[in-house]
């Protein structure tokens, strides 16, 4: 079986959040449109989808199990294609 390619970006901001002291959970391995980054910091958790900022709008819309899972989900979750994105949220 297959790993699921991670986006080019993933590694740096999720070395970036850590280093500001963000707990991070890579789980873009859990499949059927889960979200690649769970973040937490002082008793709050996110859900992130992180597409490449790099790539064109078309290759960073959501898969169809992405799109169901944002559909079903009844906690925050949000798409973002950067730290600067992720940061906005969070702050």
């Amino acid at each position: 079986m297959r790993g699921k390619r991670i986006d080019a970006n993933q590694n740096e901001v999720v070395a970036a959040l850590r280093k500001l002291g963000f707990s991070v959970a890579i789980t873009s391995m859990v499949g059927k449109g889960f979200p690649d980054l769970v973040v937490g910091k002082n008793g709050t958790n996110w859900l992130f989808e992180l597409k490449d900022g790099n790539k064109t709008p078309s290759q960073k819309k959501l898969t169809p199990d992405e799109q169901k899972f944002f559909d079903g989900w009844r906690g925050q979750i949000n798409k973002v294609d950067s730290l600067d994105e992720i940061l906005a949220i969070v702050n």
